[in-house]
């Protein structure tokens, strides 16, 4: 797997991810499917950013890395 996303779009990734899957506490509370889908997308986007590679920007030839 190489890079395909870049600096600013891992920060975005990361601090996103962390902010759904905090808010999952206070929404699982009232809506338990809210809750699981704010959970996972947080979850990918926290996996997308920590490692830097996206499966979606594969397929749409995207890359916001620098490195090549």
């Amino acid at each position: 797997m190489e890079c395909n996303v870049g600096g600013v779009d891992r920060g975005v990734r990361i601090v996103i991810g962390i902010l759904l899957l905090l808010l999952t506490i206070g929404l699982g509370i009232y809506s338990q499917i809210v809750g699981i889908l704010a959970a996972l997308i947080g979850l990918i986007m926290l996996v997308t950013g920590v490692s830097g590679y996206c499966p979606l920007y594969k397929i749409t030839k995207t890359n916001t890395c620098k490195r090549s």
